[in-house]
């Protein structure tokens, strides 16, 4: 039985189809088919069984959500239905006529995977994972029945993916086996090309490449003092977007404004963002500040505004400093700007905060796409934190792009604030800058 999907044919993705090893690591890129191959793999592998009655297969994420986005479905639709006895959609598992199962899970709690013995199954988004996942939860469940494992997923910088990719290129041992490709292999040119309008260079390697980044030094490495900054000043009749990152030392606001490409780069590069984001203001209150104190100066500086104002930020909504007295940090900016603003506020808080990486990887595809596309300019002289912060937020010396946030504590505040913005409007989603929001 061939469950091998009719994709563009590749000879990679066939040597991971038929590969004899027991343990395959596969970094590749996004769109690139390594999920859907791992899917009709399970199956298959359900379908054929094993030696033993109750054979057992998994398709795990880093969160039963995640796993269930990803697999679920697709397991039920690619599965024939005269081989399918029962769909249980409360534990997740699809059993066949043979009594073999597929589950589903999440393994924010790699411990979840212990108790029943394994014959096979899938972590996707593997770097997302625990670290200690694989070594001291999956690795032991497949040993009763010499189960077998693909580890995949796009890479995160050069953490244990990356050591797993390394043993696995070793050739150290017969088990392990190393296998990669890239989306430009499966995805058409024209989609590349406008991938690359709007993703920077290493993000693009990342994400459809399948690399392995050194993310150690400057985090926002596309910035530069040559190159992004502007005179453009606030313009009061278009919408105000707002930024906070609730902090006390420093109290900080950015304050941006879309402009149209002709006005900010004089002309107009096709296939890129209509709009370029352009920091018109902050507020950096270097001493106890709080969320209200913040919001007055906004107030102060910019009550003259006539147009709508967006407001962007930490979800979290500060769970120290005033929120502790007055509500949440939210609460606080809505009821000190209301009676400044009344209903021209427009309030964006996401139901959780993007990962940091991520973030930090929407921003610098806005400072600089492939292409030299530039989509965030500074106003230099009404932003000399921000500057700052651009130019000196470090990663962790180490670690898998992670911003050192202990090198210098009044930096990364600004540079956060904006990034909430960034990514809730143009995030890499999936590898790809996406806008999703309607021009202001």
């Amino acid at each position: 039985m061939s469950l091998m999907p009719a994709l563009r044919p590749h000879p990679i993705q066939y040597k991971l189809w038929t590969a004899p090893t027991r343990f395959a690591v596969a970094p590749c890129g996004r769109r690139s088919g390594k999920t859907e191959l791992a899917k009709r793999h399970v199956i298959r592998c359900a379908l054929y069984g094993t030696a033993f009655p109750d054979a057992r297969f998994f398709c795990a994420a880093p969160s039963r959500m995640q796993a269930k986005r990803i697999y679920w479905e697709d397991l039920i639709k690619y599965s024939p239905d005269v081989f399918v006895t029962n769909i249980n959609w409360t534990e997740l598992f699809i059993q066949y006529v043979n009594g073999s199962r597929v589950y589903v899970l999440g393994l924010d709690k790699p411990q979840t995977i212990e108790g029943s013995p394994w014959d096979g199954g899938v972590l996707d988004e593997y770097a997302d994972m625990k670290e200690e996942a694989w070594r001291l939860h999956v690795r032991p469940a497949l040993t009763d029945r010499q189960g077998w494992c693909w580890l995949i997923g796009v890479p995160e910088g050069r953490n244990h993916y990356y050591d797993t990719y390394k043993r696995a290129l070793s050739g150290e041992s017969a088990e392990w086996g190393a296998f990669h490709w890239i989306s430009a292999d499966i995805l058409s040119a024209h989609e590349i090309e406008q991938i690359k309008l709007e993703t920077d260079e290493i993000s693009y390697r990342q994400e459809y490449e399948g690399s392995f980044e050194n993310f150690t030094g400057v985090a926002y490495y596309n910035f530069s003092d040559k190159t992004h900054y502007t005179s453009i000043e606030r313009d009061k009749n278009r919408p105000l977007i707002l930024c906070f990152d609730f902090n006390t030392a420093p109290g900080v606001a950015v304050i941006c404004q879309e402009f149209t490409q002709q006005e900010v780069h004089g002309i107009i590069a096709p296939g890129c963002s209509p709009t370029v984001t352009v920091a018109v203001g902050e507020v950096h209150i270097e001493r106890n500040s709080n969320t209200e104190i913040v919001c007055n100066r906004i107030i102060k500086d910019y009550s003259d505004h006539q147009s709508i104002i967006q407001i962007y930020g930490d979800t979290t909504g500060g769970a120290k400093g005033s929120a502790k007295i007055k509500g949440s940090d939210w609460d606080i900016v809505k009821s000190t700007l209301t009676p400044a603003f009344g209903n021209r506020i427009r309030m964006h808080v996401p139901n959780a905060n993007p990962k940091e990486r991520s973030r930090v990887n929407s921003v610098n595809s806005r400072l600089k796409t492939v292409s030299g596309f530039r989509g965030l300019m500074v106003n230099a002289k009404r932003c000399p934190h921000l500057v700052k912060d651009f130019e000196g937020v470090q990663t962790v010396v180490g670690g898998s792009g992670e911003i050192d946030k202990k090198k210098n504590i009044q930096l990364t505040h600004l540079s956060d604030a904006i990034g909430y913005y960034i990514h809730k409007e143009y995030p890499i989603s999936k590898g790809r800058a996406v806008r999703t929001l309607g021009g202001f």
